[in-house]
């Protein structure tokens, strides 16, 4: 984890293994988007979820993970973590900082973090389920997690994940 290059797919689900954590990962067509998820989630049981890697205008950068159902407004989220405003964070500082590419951004990239540089921002809808899913550093496939096993890779990490309720209240889910 402490190597410059970014860790593949390989050797996280390797490092999960050595930790004791059982995942079970599907392979599938390279989805970019939660409305391409659709299609394969019928099939994988779970919570399915979004990542949103976003910054705020005094450089803070923040991984934000919910349920992929989740709204939310990014005009008073940084009034719920207690930053300035937020925007999405460009693909170049993605791949610097959690080593992945638009379309492939998971809580699993935190492992290539290894100056904690990144947030961690999780919906509590989302923690309240057991089984929970993610794109293993690559959008071919979906690796199924235990929460509490989730929890133990952040330790992990380093990564002390802030958890908040993020749905925007106002706007009426889908």
């Amino acid at each position: 984890m402490s190597s410059s290059t970014p860790v593949t797919k390989t050797e996280l689900l390797r490092l999960l293994g050595d930790m004791g954590i059982e995942t079970k990962t599907h392979d599938h067509p390279a989805v970019f988007t939660v409305d391409e998820s659709h299609r394969i989630k019928d099939t994988i049981p779970g919570g399915h979820t979004k990542n949103l890697f976003l910054k705020d205008k005094k450089g803070a950068r923040f991984l934000v993970v919910a349920l992929n159902d989740t709204n939310i407004d990014l005009k008073t989220l940084h009034k719920k973590i207690g930053c300035g405003r937020l925007s999405f964070g460009n693909a170049g500082l993605l791949l610097q900082l959690l080593g992945v590419t638009p379309g492939s951004v998971t809580p699993f990239s935190l492992i290539n973090d290894t100056r904690n540089e990144v947030g961690l921002i999780l919906d509590q809808k989302m923690m309240s389920l057991n089984l929970l899913n993610y794109h293993p550093l690559e959008n071919t496939a979906t690796t199924s997690i235990k929460r509490d096993d989730l929890l133990a890779f952040f330790q992990k990490t380093g990564h002390n994940p802030l958890t908040l309720e993020l749905a925007d209240t106002d706007v009426p889910m889908e």
